[in-house]
Formats: C-alpha cells, sequence, structure tokens
C-alpha cells in the first residue's frame, strides 16, 4: 500500500504500539490523516486526562514528513454525495464522520487503514481491514 488515510482507531492503536498499524505506516510513501479524524481525535482528548500530551504526539506524528493532512474540497463534498447516496439506497448507514473519511480515502485513491468493519458497507473503497 503506497497511499494510506489512517482511520480514528488505527491512529489510537498506532500509539499503543500496535505492530499490524505500525508495519502499514512503514511501508506507506504518504499516510493521509482526514481532516474528520483529527476532529475525533480532539474531541477524545478533551474528554481524557492526557490532552496536553496527546495534543504533543498527534502534532510530532503530523510534521513527519509522509504524512499530509487532508481538508474538505468541493471534490470532497461531490465523493460525500455518492457514498451517502450509495449507503441509503443500500439501506446500509455509517456515522456521518465516516461517511467524510471514506470520501477522502476515494478522493484521493488511498487504502483506508481502519478497523470499523462498517466501512465495508462503502462501494469502491479499498480497505486493510485486519
Amino acid at each position: 500500500m503506497k497511499k494510506i488515510l489512517l482511520d480514528t482507531n488505527c491512529y489510537t492503536s498506532f500509539l499503543a504500539g500496535d505492530k499490524k498499524v505500525l508495519t502499514s505506516l512503514a511501508n506507506a510513501e504518504i499516510v493521509f490523516m482526514s481532516v474528520f479524524v483529527l476532529g475525533e481525535l480532539f474531541a477524545g482528548f478533551k474528554g481524557g486526562s492526557k490532552q496536553g500530551k496527546n495534543n504533543h504526539l498527534l502534532e510530532k506524528f503530523l510534521r513527519k514528513p509522509t504524512v499530509q493532512v487532508l481538508d474538505a474540497t468541493t471534490e470532497t463534498a461531490q465523493f460525500f454525495g455518492l457514498v451517502k447516496d450509495g449507503l441509503k439506497k443500500a439501506g446500509s448507514p455509517i456515522p456521518i464522520n465516516d461517511v467524510w473519511i471514506a470520501a477522502h480515502t476515494l478522493e484521493t485513491g488511498s487504502t483506508l487503514v481502519t478497523y470499523d468493519a462498517h466501512f465495508c458497507k462503502v462501494a469502491g473503497l479499498r480497505l486493510w481491514l485486519r
């Protein structure tokens, strides 16, 4: 996998030393971090007792030369519309932030590194899922 997008649960697994996630990160040429993943992480940090430490670790991770933060664009919104419509027609909704994360993954042509099986419901999404 040359291009990956790291989901929230796999970022936290990376911090916990998950060897599978570490291997994926080591083998990737580019690691995308969606602004929506960052939002989920910041929300989690606010609710925890190690907010300062977690913010510092995330800032350090984001400074790595292979990591690129993705902001939402009009193209992202178009992919969001396709994903959300496809899920609605299939009767298979997923959390709204995950629709945005799937949209970013499709937009970049990357593989989503996640432990959330509900992403399997998104047509055309390349998944790492271990």
